[in-house]
């Protein structure tokens, strides 16, 4: 394996590049279905990465002699397979104690959402497990949870915290998020999501202000004094009858104004105005927005925010699908994330774009986009990940199959596609 960044794969049929430039963040409207993909009959086409830096793209009789000589340099042979940027997982909260398996026969059997948590499960069930557990037992699972999603080609996550809703869970948290960030092969983007729901015996108006005038400066110091080097994100659960416009307005402008950057969940059970709320304040990115209007993806396409879409929740949950098609076409900036979490527990995001193309009628280079290039958009990554472009980091996904095609179409069925993925130029899984 390569611990240096240095790495030539070889013998590849086909390279999905999505663009090839460094200096496109981001790809909306008509452009989502023009990826460049490189091609050859003869599988002569090669990548050389140094220093976890994409270095050449092309033919391999054009490699520069120099450098394919290093010692350190490592070699993968992909024996007419072909390579995908790694995946972004846009939205994910992998930060938690105890299971919701119960919960799954409540949904099955009817209960929406909110009845199951009117009935002491949902967000508080999770909250309280939380707080229970050891800094040290979330970080273990973190890191199993990590490992499963790097052998599902996800090389760079966003993390939220969210299941503590007092300051000692959520700094556990993510002081958590960011020892695996510290120690792991995954490249994490943090989030504080301490308006997540109202804590039991407090209300709306209560935690607001408690996140607003303690937990979000507290934050803000830990991560100046290099603490909580992770974390980038401010979120609010944006819903009717958990934080409804003028809190969550009140939420996210604090932490924007404190350099975090705005990322939340918004229109996922009502149409609150999220989307509208979150153009306004100029939100890098949304989630959810499966009751958007259409003035809130005008405004949204119009303001240049990221629409993170979860096909796993919609379709756990049954909710109608958001209108991703409509989106697309007014020119919205669409995401994909797995919204791994307890009520939602799905690892792969192979087969998020499977349910994407599948339930919000996207086709497969919208979906590897959304999942590639637009994920890393969505974390402030535009210009340096989600793409194989040359001075890019060397996040790469190497597949059996000779058509990229296969790791949206073979559902739940990644481990016989992906052969290895690659981390900054080091290999990070191959399987065996």
């Amino acid at each position: 394996m390569s611990s240096t960044g240095n790495l030539l794969i070889t013998n590849l049929h086909q390279i999905v590049q999505i663009v090839d430039d460094g200096d496109t963040a981001f790809l909306a409207g008509k452009d989502m279905s023009s990826i460049k993909v490189l091609e050859s009959k003869s599988n002569d086409l090669a990548i050389l990465s140094t220093d976890g830096l994409i270095k050449f793209i092309g033919p391999k009789s054009n490699l520069p002699t120099d450098v394919i000589e290093l010692p350190t340099l490592a070699t993968i042979d992909a024996c007419g397979g072909s390579v995908i940027p790694g995946l972004v997982d846009g939205h994910s909260h992998p930060v938690f104690a105890g299971d919701r398996v119960h919960e799954f026969a409540m949904k099955l059997a009817g209960a929406t959402y909110m009845e199951v948590q009117a009935a002491g499960g949902g967000i508080h069930f999770t909250t309280t497990k939380t707080r229970e557990a050891t800094k040290a037992a979330l970080v273990a699972d973190f890191k199993k949870i990590a490992t499963e999603m790097i052998k599902n080609g996800t090389t760079t996550l966003e993390a939220k915290s969210g299941y503590g809703l007092e300051w000692e869970t959520e700094l556990k948290m993510l002081e958590a998020i960011q020892e695996v960030a510290d120690l792991h092969t995954i490249e994490v983007s943090a989030t504080f999501c301490g308006a997540h729901a109202v804590p039991r015996g407090s209300t709306e108006a209560k935690q607001a202000e408690v996140i607003v005038s303690h937990m979000i400066p507290e934050l803000v110091k830990l991560k100046s004094a290099g603490k909580l080097n992770s974390l980038e994100n401010i979120d609010v659960f944006c819903e009717k009858n958990v934080f409804e416009l003028e809190s969550s307005k009140k939420i996210l402008k604090a932490g924007k104004d404190a350099g975090l950057a705005v990322n939340f969940h918004a229109d996922e059970l009502s149409a609150l105005g999220g989307a509208e709320l979150g153009a306004e304040i100029g939100a890098r990115a949304m989630s959810h927005l499966e009751e958007i209007s259409e003035k809130g993806i005008a405004a949204m396409a119009k303001a240049g925010t990221v629409a993170t879409l979860l096909p796993s929740t919609a379709f756990m949950l049954r909710l109608t699908p958001p209108p991703a098609r409509a989106m697309i076409d007014a020119g919205v900036i669409i995401a994909l994330g797995s919204d791994f979490n307890p009520n939602a527990y799905c690892l792969s995001m192979p087969t998020i774009m499977h349910l994407a193309c599948v339930n919000f009628r996207m086709s497969m280079p919208e979906a590897l986009v959304a999942a590639t290039l637009n994920s890393a958009h969505s974390l402030g990554r535009g210009n340096t990940h989600g793409a194989i472009t040359v001075g890019r980091v060397a996040d790469l996904i190497v597949l059996t199959a000779a058509n990229w095609e296969h790791i949206i179409y073979r559902l739940a069925a990644q481990c016989s596609v992906i052969n290895t993925v690659v981390k900054a130029g080091n290999v990070v899984y191959q399987h065996s």
